[in-house]
C-alpha cells in the first residue's frame, strides 16, 4: 500500500489510460507455430494466415535444446486458482471494512457504443464486482453520444465519495478523443493505474504509485504466490506497451531483477530471451516464443490472448498465448497457461486495487 504522503504529491491532473489488451487485439490472429527463417520475429503483414499449430519435435535438434527430450513437464501456474484467493481475500476484507466503517468500495464502468466484447468486459466485471461485495455503477451510452456527455458522467463520479474507482471502457467510438475523455478522472480513482505519475513513480527508486496497472500487477503476484524467487534473477519482458510490458519491467526492477525488453526493433530477440530466468510476453502474437527462445528451468508468464482458426473447436477457434504451449512447458520449470492464466488476474487485480482507494478514502487499515 502507497503511503499516506502519497496523496499530496499527486495531483487530479489529467489521466491517460489504456484498455488492457488494446494493443494485443490490434495484432494479427494468426501466426505460423513454424515460420520460415526469413520472417521477422514480430508480426508483419506478410505473415501466413494459416494456422500451424505448436507441437514437440521428437528431435532435441529442432530447437537446440536437449532439454526438450528430457520428458520434464513445467508446473501449470494456475491464474483461476490464485485469482480465487484473491478474491476471497478482498471479500473478507470488504466484509471487515463494512463491519467497521457501514461503507463498501464502489466502481463505475462508462460503456459508449455496443460492441459485444465491450459489453463482455462489462458485464463480467460486474459479476466479479458483486461476487465480493463491491457496488458496481454502470453508465451505458450510445454509439453517437457526445464528449461532453460522457465528461459529464465521469465528473459526477469524480464528485460521488461513493465512488472509488472509474473505468471508461475502451475502445471509444473514433469520433471521441480518448486522450481528453481519460484525462477527465481522477488520479484518485485511476484503478487502473495508467496515470503518467503513477508510472513515474513506480520508475522511481523509494516510491510507489497509487495504482499498479493491474495486468502486469497479476503477473507479479503469479509470481510471488508460486514462490519465485525474482531478485538477483534475470528477466526479459517481450512487448514494450504502456498497458503490459513497461509497466513489467519496472515490476521486475522494483522487484531487484536485471531486466531487458525485447521488442519490435530488437536484434536477436531469440538470443537474448534465452538468458533469462523469469520471461513475460506481451505482444499478442500466437505462438511467437518457441522452445528454442526459453533458458531450462526458466519461469515464463503468457499474458498474449490470441484467437486462432480451428477447425476441430465447436466454436472455429481457440485461444492461444504469444508461447508456444508445447514446446516451452518441456523446457521451462513454470508456465502459465492460455486461457486460465494471466487473463482472471487482471480483473481481480482490478478489484484489489479498488479495494486499496476505498481504503485510503476510509482510512481503514
Amino acid at each position: 500500500m502507497a503511503p499516506p504522503s502519497l496523496l499530496s504529491d499527486l495531483s487530479s491532473s489529467a489521466t491517460a489510460r489504456l484498455l488492457p489488451f488494446r494493443a494485443l487485439a490490434a495484432a494479427p490472429r494468426i501466426f505460423r507455430c513454424h515460420p520460415p527463417p526469413s520472417l521477422p520475429p514480430f508480426p508483419s503483414k506478410s505473415i501466413p494466415t494459416r494456422l500451424t499449430l505448436c507441437r514437440r519435435s521428437s528431435s532435441s535438434s529442432v530447437f537446440g535444446v536437449a532439454a526438450m527430450d528430457s520428458g520434464a513437464s513445467a508446473k501449470v501456474i494456475d491464474g483461476k486458482l490464485i485469482s480465487k484467493q484473491v478474491k476471497d481475500e478482498v471479500a473478507e476484507e470488504i466484509a471487515a471494512m463494512k463491519a467497521a466503517t457501514g461503507h463498501v468500495p464502489g466502481l463505475a464502468v462508462i460503456l459508449v457504443g455496443s460492441r459485444k466484447d465491450s459489453q463482455t468486459y462489462v458485464r463480467n466485471k460486474k459479476k466479479a464486482c458483486e461476487a465480493v461485495g463491491i457496488k458496481s455503477l454502470e453508465v451505458n451510452l450510445p454509439e453517437d453520444a457526445t464528449e461532453e456527455e460522457v465528461i459529464k458522467h465521469i465528473s459526477e463520479f469524480n464528485n460521488d465519495s461513493s465512488v472509488h474507482g472509474i473505468l471508461v471502457q475502451l475502445p471509444l467510438p473514433r469520433h471521441m478523443n480518448e486522450e481528453t475523455i481519460l484525462g477527465a478522472v481522477n488520479i484518485e480513482k485511476d484503478v487502473d493505474g495508467f496515470h503518467p505519475l503513477n508510472i513515474g513513480r513506480l520508475a522511481m527508486q523509494r516510491r510507489y504509485p497509487l495504482f499498479v496497472p493491474c495486468t502486469p500487477k497479476g503477473c507479479m503476484e503469479l509470481l510471488h504466490r508460486y514462490g519465485v524467487e525474482i531478485k538477483g534473477k534475470r528477466a526479459v519482458v517481450i512487448g514494450r506497451s504502456n498497458i503490459v510490458g513497461m509497466p513489467s519491467a519496472l515490476l521486475l526492477q522494483k522487484a531487484n531483477a536485471t531486466v531487458s525488453i525485447v521488442h519490435s526493433n530488437t536484434k536477436n530477440p531469440e538470443e537474448i530471451t534465452r538468458q533469462a530466468d523469469i520471461v513475460i510476453s506481451a505482444v499478442g502474437v500466437a505462438n511467437l516464443v518457441r522452445g528454442s527462445w526459453i533458458k531450462p528451468g526458466a519461469t515464463v508468464i503468457d499474458v498474449g490472448i490470441n484467437p486462432v482458426d480451428d477447425p476441430e473447436s465447436p466454436r472455429g477457434y481457440r485461444l492461444v498465448g504469444d508461447v508456444c504451449y508445447e514446446e516451452v512447458s518441456k523446457i521451462a520449470s513454470a508456465i502459465t497457461p492460455v486461457p486460465g492464466g494471466v487473463g482472471p488476474m487482471t480483473i481481480a487485480m482490478l478489484l484489489s486495487n479498488t479495494l486499496e482507494s476505498a481504503k485510503r478514502a476510509y482510512n481503514f487499515k
